[in-house]
């Protein structure tokens, strides 16, 4: 085979061969985000969308925050704006590992059986998954620790700390040492 002539076939095709063990240039434009910065995506209103971003903070080893509000919920029009700007202005446990945040809009027509198979028996609930499991153990409802501050940082925290690990909220012997 001769050499000029296949190497003009390449050209044609638009195929460009590197021989460089290694290339200094990235497989993607996009500007490099911090493994550890927190994340605030829009509001949950389906089930596809729910999947979607538990695979999402899975595959990224953050845990997932989610708020479980409804429109006609005056307590969670106070909770909302507080854990938001806790995460994303105050950036509350980036240097524990990051945190992804949504809030689980309950009074969507889309929402199918959500509320039910996580057992959402009031509203707000603020709820956390690592690695697609529910962390039942930690979940907060109380409206008095929801609208403090200070115990939503130290909680934020916690579950950033957790950066994917652990499952289902914990052992059968947490129970006992109450």
């Amino acid at each position: 085979m001769n050499r000029p002539h296949y190497h003009r076939q390449l050209r044609r095709a638009h195929i460009t061969i590197t021989t460089h063990k290694r290339s200094s240039h990235p497989f993607h434009t996009s500007p490099k985000r911090s493994a550890t910065e927190n994340r605030v995506f829009n509001s949950i209103r389906n089930e596809e969308e729910f999947s979607s971003l538990l695979l999402l903070s899975a595959s990224n080893r953050t845990p997932l925050i989610t708020l479980w509000t409804a429109s006609w919920c005056p307590s969670c029009r106070i909770v909302s704006p507080l854990i938001k700007g806790l995460i994303e202005q105050d950036r509350v446990g980036e240097k524990d590992g990051g945190v992804s945040y949504a809030e689980v809009e309950l009074d969507s027509p889309t929402i199918a059986d959500l509320p039910m198979r996580y057992v959402i028996t009031s509203i707000p609930t603020l709820l956390s998954f690592s690695r697609q499991e529910a962390q039942t153990e930690t979940r907060v409802t109380a409206m008095n620790e929801l609208k403090s501050r200070d115990f939503l940082t130290r909680w934020i925290e916690t579950e950033a700390k957790r950066g994917g690990a652990g499952g289902a909220g914990g052992s059968w012997f947490d129970y006992f040492r109450r």
